[in-house]
């Protein structure tokens, strides 16, 4: 498994792609969408919420459990992905691309944050 070089990763199994003009697109990372199975249900925070770092903003739920979605970064969400909500098998088939989950104006961002090869070792030892 291959994690873009360019995204930042959260311990909890999120990435972070932040775009110059401080929005933030939020997805899963392929481990964590192999991990959970096919993905049939996404409860995403909603445009104007306000998320927090490491606390819980939504949830994915699989056939095989539900899962909290953690915000990686604090913001305000100024985006939801409505064609996961519609087709939530997109967090699994293309979870860097088309199955991104939300977009959030970044007030704050942990200093936590993962690169991609130390992504791959924490993932690695899972």
């Amino acid at each position: 498994m291959s994690n873009p070089q360019q995204l930042r990763y959260s311990k909890e199994h999120e990435w972070l792609a932040v775009a110059e003009d401080g929005i933030a697109t939020v997805g899963i990372t392929e481990f964590a969408a192999n991990a959970l199975g096919d993905v049939v249900y996404a409860q995403l925070p909603e445009v104007g919420d306000t998320v927090t770092a490491g606390e819980t903003c939504g949830e994915l739920e699989s056939t095989k459990s539900v899962s909290d979605l953690y915000a990686p970064v604090t913001g305000e969400v100024t985006e939801a992905n409505q064609d996961v909500v519609d087709d939530p098998s997109l967090v699994n088939t293309a979870p860097f691309e088309g199955g991104w989950l939300f977009k959030v104006r970044v007030t704050g961002e942990p200093d936590d944050l993962l690169s991609a090869d130390e992504y791959d070792a924490l993932s690695a030892g899972n």
